[in-house]
C-alpha cells in the first residue's frame, strides 16, 4: 500500500476579488453538478518528465491559483439555495506528494484521482482544484490533477494548458466570470436573454413532449456508456464537408438528427447541442466555463441526406445564436410551458462535438466498424441520451451515454448505425 500522502501548502496571492452572481455559463454547470450529485471534475493523470522536481510544480499550483479568478472562487449561498461566487484574493491549496512504495505510480495516480471523483467537493469550503505528485523513490513519476467544470470547460482547459506551460504572464484575455455575470444583467444581457426564451418558447409550445417511445423492458442495470468507433462514418463526414462547405460537426449532427427520427419515429427532431458560446466577442481565450446546451427543432422525416444536411444547416444558426443564456430564467420558462401544456416537454436529447482544433486533418484509415459497451451502472445516472463526438487515432469516435428507461442498448446501436447509412449512402 502506498504511504499516506504528505503535504505542501502552497500560498498564493492575486489582484483581484469580488464576489455576485453566477454567470450564465457557470449556473449551467452549477445546476448539472446539483442535478447528477458529482463535483464534474476533468482531468486525470500525466506523467512527469525526468527531473521534475516538488518546487516546480508547486509554482504550477500558485500560477494556476493566481492567474483564473475561476480557480479561487467558492460558493456562498442564500436560503432559497441561490448560490453566489466569492472570488478570493489569496488563500492557501495543499499539494499532495504521495509515495507510491513498490505499486504502480501510475496506477496509484489513477486510484487517486478515482478517490476523488468518488467524494463530494464542499464548494463553500474547498477550492474547485486538486493537485498530487507521485513520488517512487527520489523520483517524481506523475501527476495527478483534477478541476471542476465549475472552473472551465475543454476550450478553457486547452487555453490554460497553453498558458501554463509557457508560463503566459500577459493579462488574462476577456472577461472572467464575474465580468461576464455583470455584463449579462445589463440591458443589452437582458435584451439577449429575452431574446433567447422567446425563441426556446416556440419550440417548447409546439413539439411533441416526447424524444423517445419508452421501452416495453428496461434494461438493468438503467444507464449504460457504449463507444462506436466508425472509419465510414468519419470519412463520410469529411466528404460532404468537402463538396458543401458545411463543416463536419453539422454534418454529424444531422446525421444523428436523422437516425433518431427513423428509429424513434418522432419528428421533427429536438436535440440539444453543446454551445462553446466562444465565437461571441472577447470570449474566444477566456478560462472559464461557457458552453450551454442549445436547443434546436429539425423536421427531419423522409428527406434524403443532402436535404437533411441543409436543413440541419438553416436551424443550427439560431440554435447556436441562443445557447447563451440565464439557466435559472429559462427553467421557469419551461416549467410555465410545461403548466400550460398539461405535460412535461422531454429535452433530454445531447449533441456534443469535443473535438479539438485540427479536427478534420489527422488521417483516417478505412476500416471495419466497432461498439463496445464500456459501462453499464445504476449510479450516477445520465440523461436520456447524450452523443459525444471525440478525437481518436485513425478514425471517428462517438461516446454515447443513455438511460435505459428511455432509450434501449438495442435502440441505440441503431441510432450509430443509423448515421453511419445516411452519411455514407
Amino acid at each position: 500500500m502506498p504511504a499516506a500522502p504528505d503535504r505542501v501548502s502552497v500560498q498564493f496571492e492575486a489582484a483581484t476579488s469580488g464576489e455576485g452572481p453566477l454567470s450564465w455559463g457557470q449556473l449551467e454547470n452549477w445546476s448539472a453538478i446539483a442535478k447528477q450529485g458529482t463535483w464534474l471534475p476533468l482531468g486525470g493523470v500525466k506523467p512527469f518528465d525526468e527531473g521534475t522536481t516538488v518546487d516546480e510544480i508547486v509554482l504550477e499550483l500558485r500560477y494556476l491559483m493566481t492567474r483564473y479568478e475561476p480557480m479561487r472562487t467558492r460558493l456562498r449561498f442564500a436560503g432559497d439555495g441561490t448560490p453566489t461566487q466569492v472570488v478570493h484574493a489569496g488563500g492557501e491549496i495543499d499539494l499532495q506528494i504521495v509515495d507510491a512504495g513498490t505499486a504502480d505510480p501510475g496506477r496509484v495516480a489513477e486510484e487517486l484521482c478515482d478517490a476523488w471523483r468518488a467524494k463530494q467537493l464542499d464548494f463553500t469550503t474547498e477550492w474547485p482544484l486538486k493537485m498530487a505528485v507521485i513520488r517512487q523513490g527520489e523520483r517524481l513519476t506523475h501527476m495527478a490533477v483534477l478541476v471542476s467544470h465549475l472552473v472551465t470547460d475543454a476550450a478553457g482547459a486547452a487555453t490554460m494548458l497553453a498558458e501554463v506551460a509557457a508560463r503566459t504572464a500577459t493579462p488574462v484575455p476577456g472577461p472572467q466570470p464575474l465580468a461576464q455575470a455583470a455584463w449579462q444583467a445589463s440591458p443589452a444581457g437582458q435584451r439577449h436573454d429575452a431574446a433567447a426564451r422567446r425563441y426556446w418558447e416556440g419550440i417548447l409550445r409546439t413539439v411533441a413532449p416526447e424524444r423517445f417511445p419508452r421501452p416495453a423492458v428496461v434494461e438493468s442495470p438503467r444507464y449504460w456508456h457504449g463507444e462506436f468507433t466508425s472509419p465510414a462514418l468519419g470519412l463520410a463526414a469529411r466528404r460532404w464537408a468537402a463538396d458543401t462547405g458545411i463543416d463536419t460537426t453539422t454534418v454529424l449532427l444531422a446525421a444523428y438528427a436523422g437516425a433518431l427520427t427513423r428509429v424513434t419515429g418522432v419528428d421533427p427532431v429536438v436535440i440539444r447541442p453543446i454551445v462553446s458560446n466562444r465565437f461571441r466577442p472577447g470570449l474566444a481565450g477566456v478560462v472559464c466555463t461557457l458552453a450551454q446546451a442549445g436547443l434546436l427543432s429539425v423536421p427531419a422525416a423522409g428527406l434524403v441526406f443532402p436535404e437533411l444536411l441543409e436543413r440541419t444547416r438553416r436551424v443550427t444558426m439560431a440554435a447556436y445564436k441562443y445557447a447563451y443564456f440565464h439557466h435559472t430564467e429559462m427553467e421557469r420558462l419551461r416549467a410555465r410551458i410545461d403548466a400550460e401544456r398539461g405535460v412535461a416537454v422531454e429535452l433530454g436529447c445531447y449533441f456534443n462535438d469535443r473535438r479539438g482544433p485540427g479536427r478534420d486533418e489527422s488521417p483516417i484509415e478505412p476500416g471495419e466498424s466497432a461498439l463496445r459497451w464500456v459501462a453499464a451502472q445504476d449510479a450516477p445516472s445520465f440523461e436520456p441520451l447524450f452523443l459525444h463526438v471525440d478525437d481518436a487515432p485513425g478514425t471517428l469516435r462517438l461516446s454515447l451515454y443513455l438511460d435505459a428507461a428511455h432509450v434501449s442498448p438495442a435502440a441505440a446501436e441503431e441510432i450509430l448505425a443509423g448515421m453511419e447509412r445516411l452519411a455514407a449512402g
